[in-house]
């Protein structure tokens, strides 16, 4: 581990949302970027962290995480802890806790737990709600006993407690005030385990959402005479879209598609990790319900996909290798843009935090800065 006091000198290919340094220098020091210079310099009083080849970008930005090496984040603080010690070997540097349908009370609990949780390594940026406001039709591994009606009372008290972003279905009656109460209250909506039309997609977002949750996957199906959600997440500009980019949840070629449609400004790469992430093969537990990993996927006993075992550091590699993707623009769907959600401004800036991943020349994790001190590497 460095010394919290060192000013630490990074040096390699740079990436930005807009530009794509070829050979920069950054200096970090008490927790922020001190400053980012194009070119070979050597400044003094420094702890170099440099090999050869180094890309350095800002950190990536998870806004799914269930789970992860046998935890499962509602369970809880101390397994959002081993989690946050987790994600930096994966590039992560912050991440939304995530829970699944449960009673709106453990919800409420959860985003208790997110507050009280240590950040021993990636920051925990607030609490995912996943439902339960969400379509018993589209639930994918949700418990349908779980599930509930957008009753004003019970929104009323999940907008109380604030968690940074809630997904629920726009077409169940009563979601439009559920949406206005929510964005009220400073939550960011998200649409998903949905059967809505593109209009009812259309009258959420003008209702306030601004995110998709894991776009094609729990959804009524993209139609060309009936686009329904998918249509309305990849037509309308004011909404980021979250892609599960494990090559399972979504073909390779559609992964291609949405960016080449969207733009990578409006796609944010969403593991949806679960407890059998970096876990052997076996059952584990996600949101109270059983699950099976093979190792590749994670499915209920009926066959359902249950979340994600891919880490966010392989989807990116994934997703640059794409036909008309490439690397920067994978890290910015795996950084700043789901920052931009958050409202977080993120990059590799001079008086920014040194939220940083340094990858190497094949696009592993080598080093992750977190707050300037190192998570991993």
């Amino acid at each position: 581990m460095v010394p919290p006091m060192d000013r630490l000198l990074l040096r390699g290919r740079v990436l930005t949302a807009d530009r794509d340094l070829s050979m920069a220098t950054v200096l970090v020091a008490n927790g922020k970027i001190e400053s980012v210079a194009e070119g070979l310099h050597e400044p003094r009083d420094v702890t170099p962290m440099i090999e050869d080849g180094d890309i350095i970008a800002p950190g990536f930005i998870d806004l799914q995480v269930n789970g992860v090496a046998g935890c499962d984040a509602a369970s809880g603080a101390a397994a959002m802890a081993v989690i946050s010690r987790h994600l930096p070997r994966h590039g992560v540097t912050g991440f939304l806790p995530t829970v699944i349908s449960r009673p709106v009370l453990d919800g409420v609990r959860f985003v208790d737990e997110c507050r009280l949780a240590e950040s021993a390594g990636a920051v925990i940026l607030g609490a995912h709600v996943e439902g339960p406001f969400i379509n018993p039709k589209h639930r994918g591994a949700h418990d349908l006993d779980c599930l509930s009606a957008p009753d004003p009372g019970l929104v009323h008290e999940l907008a109380e407690a604030r968690p940074t972003l809630v997904t629920l279905a726009p077409e169940l009656p009563g979601a439009i005030g559920a949406i206005r109460a929510l964005t009220g209250a400073g939550v960011v909506v998200s649409a998903g385990h949905s059967g809505a039309t593109m209009a009812q997609g259309i009258a959420g977002f003008d209702a306030g959402i601004r995110f998709g949750t894991h776009l094609f996957n729990a959804m009524s199906p993209l139609h060309h005479r009936e686009p329904h959600l998918p249509g309305a997440l990849l037509a309308d500009e004011r909404v980021t879209i979250g892609l599960i980019a494990d090559g399972v949840h979504v073909h390779p070629a559609m992964l291609a598609l949405t960016v080449r449609v969207a733009g990578a400004e409006r796609v944010a790469i969403t593991t949806d990790l679960v407890a059998a992430a970096e876990s052997p093969p076996g059952r584990y537990v996600i949101g109270g319900r059983e699950s099976l990993s093979d190792g590749t996927t994670v499915r209920l006993a009926d066959g359902t996909l249950a979340g994600s075992v891919a880490t966010m550091d392989r989807m990116v590699r994934l997703m640059a290798g794409l036909p008309g993707v490439g690397l920067r623009r994978a890290v910015q769907m795996a950084s700043t843009t789901p920052a931009r959600v958050l409202g977080i401004d993120h990059a590799v800036r001079a008086g920014l935090p040194a939220n940083l991943v340094v990858l190497t020349p094949d696009w592993k994790v080598r080093l992750t800065l977190v707050r300037g001190r190192v998570a991993h590497g």
